[in-house]
């Protein structure tokens, strides 16, 4: 079974350090039942990278609160909103990639303005991408920002 629990059940299981030790963690392709984060705890206190590439997400809002995450790879899942989760539970979050998601409103990546570390945003194949203004409305304030969407990159 290559679902979320049985990777984390069997990598606490087999994996004789502490979750506290875990800094990278790559679930790609381990697909998610329900479109769910599932099995991914707290008790990860010292994750720095997390990729979640192609697992089947509809939703991020049971991730864990995991205050030294700085990298997040997200792409290639069915993830439409609810960015809002992203400011609560990563806010040390510097590199976040959603390429290849269904976000077709600007509306919807309005809560990543409230990630204030965020250096880097990867929007590539997401129908946002085609609307006017919309790199303008994720950038904000800060111009060190990078937006990255079809074919172009912004500084």
């Amino acid at each position: 079974d290559n679902n979320f629990c049985a990777v984390l059940c069997n990598m606490e299981l087999r994996n004789q350090r502490c979750l506290s030790d875990v800094r990278e963690l790559v679930l790609d392709n381990c697909r998610s039942p329900d479109g769910k984060i599932e099995g991914l705890t707290s008790e990860f206190v010292n994750l720095e990278f997390l990729s979640l590439i192609n697992v089947g997400l509809i939703s991020i809002s049971n991730l864990p609160k995991l205050t030294k995450l700085k990298k997040l790879e997200l792409s290639d899942n069915r993830i439409s909103g609810g960015l809002d989760v992203l400011a609560e539970k990563l806010p040390n979050l510097t590199h976040l990639n959603l390429s290849g998601n269904k976000l077709k409103d600007i509306s919807t990546l309005e809560p990543l303005k409230k990630l204030s570390n965020l250096k880097s945003l990867d929007l590539f194949n997401c129908e946002v991408t085609n609307l006017n203004d919309y790199k303008e409305s994720v950038e904000g304030e800060e111009d060190d920002d990078e937006v990255s969407g079809e074919d172009e990159v912004v500084k």
